[in-house]
């Protein structure tokens, strides 16, 4: 095998098909990039039996053939070659011959025939622009759960309805919404469906494809073995899906009630940030709500404390004072990605148990923002 090919064309390849394999593999041949060159051009896909990355890239190809290399050593050298072509060929031993300008790396080959094939995905599609896409991986992978006791708390939900995909992630203590179009073309259909995605294999997908054309997402398999496929341009993604039964949380989510308090996003969040300095780590942080501000109490340890309030439209209800996990408030407050945010008080038949906020985008104090992303946060118990 022979070709040549683009410096930043090829790195930029190597680079995205490696991406989503573990820093430690189990099994080392799984650490390799298969890079397959025919009259076409070149193909590079990465595989670990969960998650699958492809790509095809233009190159001159002097003789086909099929190799394959260690993935991360050849991401590193690609990214630190010369500005020059770059020639790979396979030497007389069976060794990679990699040489670009004066550069010359010699590589070990890996047992092509032991690799695994890489998955193909023959199901129904359709598309979501990608920068709906993209915001909204952003806006709710977060609220995942990174604890692997419970799987399924670890992937994000995907649920595709008529012209809708609904995207939901919940860790217990907070749920995470958003809802964007979905464009299922000649296969649309009225039953919905349903994939449960490992939150770090869609986090990457958001970041790979946020600003390219429209997103092809098709779901195939069956069994143990159902997977997900993202493809956009030349690259395609493919997720083994998470078994099990996600929990029915949209039910959660309340209908809209007039007791909220308006705040400006980014007042609230810089005064979360300071006065939860002085607090320790898992400790909540003290909100009261009144008609026109809403103040924070901390108290931590070595006699520490701070108080800050900021302005804040309380409507339809009397004053609250309630607890919040300030991180947990902070990731929803970078999620609305509006001026200003709805801090709705919920209400519950159990008068034993505390009923969650609902936070909402705002576009201004008194008119609301988009409600396809909802954000229920669970309040903690106060001590004093």
């Amino acid at each position: 095998m022979k070709f040549h090919v683009n410096r930043d064309v090829f790195s930029e390849a190597v680079s995205f098909v490696v991406k989503l394999l573990p820093q430690r593999n189990p099994q080392p041949i799984l650490a390799g990039v298969l890079i397959e060159a025919s009259a076409e051009g070149l193909s590079l896909a990465a595989f670990d039996y969960e998650a699958s990355a492809r790509t095809t890239i233009e190159a001159t190809v002097d003789e086909p053939g099929t190799i394959l290399v260690h993935g991360r050593l050849l991401s590193d050298i690609a990214s630190r070659l010369p500005n020059a072509p770059i020639q790979i060929e396979v030497d007389e031993d069976g060794g990679i011959l990699l040489t670009c300008g004066s550069a010359r790396f010699t590589l070990a080959s890996m047992p092509v025939q032991e690799y695994p094939a890489i998955p193909e995905v023959t199901g129904d599609s359709g598309l979501v622009p990608s920068e709906d896409f993209a915001t909204a991986i952003a806006q709710v992978a977060f609220a995942a759960s990174r604890d692997d006791v419970t799987p399924v708390l670890t992937g994000v939900q995907l649920e595709v309805s008529g012209t809708t995909l609904s995207l939901v992630a919940t860790d217990r203590y907070r749920v995470a919404l958003r809802e964007i179009p979905w464009d299922g073309g000649s296969t649309a259909s009225d039953e919905s469906t349903t994939a449960l995605v490992p939150a770090r294999t869609l986090t990457e997908v958001g970041k790979t494809f946020a600003h390219g054309a429209d997103i092809s997402i098709a779901f195939s398999g069956s069994g143990d073995r159902e997977i997900i496929a993202f493809t956009a341009g030349n690259k395609t993604v493919t997720s083994l899906l998470i078994k099990g039964n996600f929990p029915p949380v949209r039910r959660l989510f309340p209908e809209q009630t007039e007791h909220h308090a308006v705040v400006n996003t980014a007042e609230l969040a810089e005064a979360v940030r300071r006065v939860s300095l002085v607090l320790d780590r898992s400790a909540p942080l003290r909100f009261t709500f009144t008609a026109d501000s809403v103040s924070m109490d901390a108290s931590g340890t070595e006699q520490a404390r701070a108080t800050e309030s900021v302005d804040a439209t309380l409507l339809g209800g009397d004053e609250v004072t309630l607890g919040l996990n300030p991180q947990y408030l902070l990731e929803s407050l970078g999620a609305v990605k509006s001026e200003f945010v709805r801090i709705t008080f919920t209400s519950s038949d159990n008068a034993n148990k505390l009923s969650p906020v609902l936070i909402t985008p705002q576009t201004s104090v008194d008119r609301a923002g988009s409600d396809s992303f909802r954000y229920l946060l669970q309040p903690n118990l106060l001590l004093r």
